[in-house]
This record gives C-alpha cells, structure tokens and sequence, in this order.
C-alpha cells in the first residue's frame, strides 16, 4: 500500500519527535507522504540542556529552533510546515499569570481552525494525529492544539466552512497520540538497574503514578516500528536545546528501546472507515485508491 497521507499536528518543534516520530518515519520510508505541522516557533521552551545553555543561543532562540526543527525533520524522512504563531510558554506561579499577548494559545479557536483547514486541504491528509483532550499534558499550547484540531476535523470537509481555504477535503481517521507510556518507563528503568546503571526513570514513574491514569485503557491501536527508533533518537538529538543526552528521553539504548517496547501507541479517537480494533497501523480500513 502506498500513496497515502499521514498529517501530524504538533505545537512546538521538538513535540514531533518525542511523539509518534518512528511511526512518522516508517510510514514515510514505506513512500506514504507524511507532513508535520508545527503550530508555534517554540520561543518561550526552556533551555533543558545544559550544554545549550551559552551566550547566543536564547538571544536567536527562534532561529535555533528552526534549524533544529529541519534537522529532525531531515532524520525523520517527513515533509513540514510552520503554521506561524508564537509559542505561549507554560505559566507559572499562583495565581498564573496571563499568557502573553498574541500568542497562539489566546488566538480565537475557529480562526486558528481556519488555517490548519486551508493545510489540510492543501495537502489532502486520510489520518490526522494530534493531541487528546488534555493536551498530552496541559500546556496552553497543547490544549489549543487539540481543540484546533477537533473544528478541523468537522469542519475540513465542509464547502460552506473557511471557503477561502482551498476546496474541501474530509480526513478519514483522527488518532491521539500516547507517546509516554508507564509500562515502557518501568521496562526500561528495570533494565537499566539491573546493569547496575543509573535511572532516571525513577521519579518519572513516582508522579506519573500519583498524577496519571493508566494511559495503555485508551490506546486502541499499536504500530511496530521498532526498525525507525534510530531515526526518532536522531530527531530528538535534533533539538538540542530541548533535549538532554543524559535525561530520559535517551537514557536507554536504541537497542534495549527496541527490546522492551517496539512500539508506538495511538488512540483512535475519530473514524469514517469501518475498522476492527485492536489495530497495528493507522492506515487501517483505508484502501490505496482512496482519493
């Protein structure tokens, strides 16, 4: 099967690669044309690596974030688009403070919509992936993507909806990502103290159990993609400023990812196809003549 179409919704470089990113690779490697959509130009992202942390980085934030952004898209083999807005920052304090002025998470919601419906229809995309209700985590960012990405969905297809955008197109199957799974952080963690090897899986899995419903209830749909994690460490790798080599992201071994886990898990939220669930490819129930 080949010839299909994969659109990714992410609201900020580096989010692409932390979430679905080998899933994104496969199918692009397997000749599925696969876009990520990029919402906001990141500028507001903390500096977590300490070796980014050096005169001219935070002063040309925006520009390192862009070429990060191209070479994690580069490693992932996927085409891209920035949709323009600036990145809101995650409040801090009580009570929070108000998220700055312009920024994309204050944008209204239908005019925002507008414009990812002129992408979608432009790039004629069967499968969406984008955030769940609680934004993955609740950033302002994340949340505004998900409900972006719901109005997109009804309204994509409809001619009387933002005619402006482009001749409709109505997107076929819509997926959440999952991309932190705690099953995986305690394989992972296990493996690690085993060699006698430090963790920092630890304290991860401490607030992820206080804080967090088991989030394997909602996945409906498993990809192998095992044969692409080297490609999603190199997109991580990517963003330098936002990754750090000895964090958790890359503190296990492509090797011992593809042991324990050699998968990515998605949430089918939305279908117009006929589908049996569990599902193993996001493609499911699409044929390859589907317009």
């Amino acid at each position: 099967m080949t010839g299909l179409r994969l659109m990714a919704i992410h609201a900020h470089p580096d989010d692409e690669s932390s979430k679905g990113a080998a899933t994104m690779a496969k199918y692009a490697a397997e000749g599925h044309r696969v876009k990520v959509v990029t919402c906001t130009d990141g500028r507001r992202g903390d500096i977590l690596n300490p070796a980014m942390d050096r005169p001219g980085v935070l002063e040309n934030i925006v520009a390192v974030r862009e070429q990060e952004m191209a070479q994690a898209v580069d490693a992932l083999g996927v085409e891209h688009e920035w949709m323009g807005y600036e990145d809101s920052g995650l409040p801090q304090g009580d009570p929070l403070p108000p998220l700055p002025e312009g920024c994309f998470a204050v944008q209204p919601v239908e005019e925002v919509a507008g414009k990812l419906v002129a992408s979608i229809r432009s790039f004629k995309p069967h499968v969406l992936i984008t955030y769940d209700e609680n934004g993955g985590y609740p950033h302002p960012d994340h949340l505004m993507v998900h409900a972006i990405s719901m109005v997109a969905w009804e309204r994509a297809g409809d001619p009387a909806f933002a005619p402006e955008a482009g001749e409709p197109w109505t997107p076929l199957k819509m997926y959440y990502s999952h991309g932190f799974i705690l099953k995986r952080m305690e394989l992972l963690h296990d493996l690690l103290e085993e060699r006698g090897e430090v963790s920092p899986y630890g304290l991860m899995i401490k607030r992820w159990k206080e804080n967090e419903a088991d989030i394997m209830e909602r996945v409906t749909t498993r990809v192998a993609c095992a044969d692409y994690f080297e490609q999603r460490a190199q997109a991580l790798t990517a963003h330098a400023t936002q990754i750090d080599p000895a964090g958790a992201f890359l503190a296990s071994p492509v090797a011992d990812q593809q042991r324990v886990w050699p998968t990515e898990e998605f949430e089918l939220a939305q279908t117009r196809v006929e589908v049996t669930l569990p599902e193993h490819d996001l493609f499911e129930g699409i044929t390859e003549g589907t317009k």
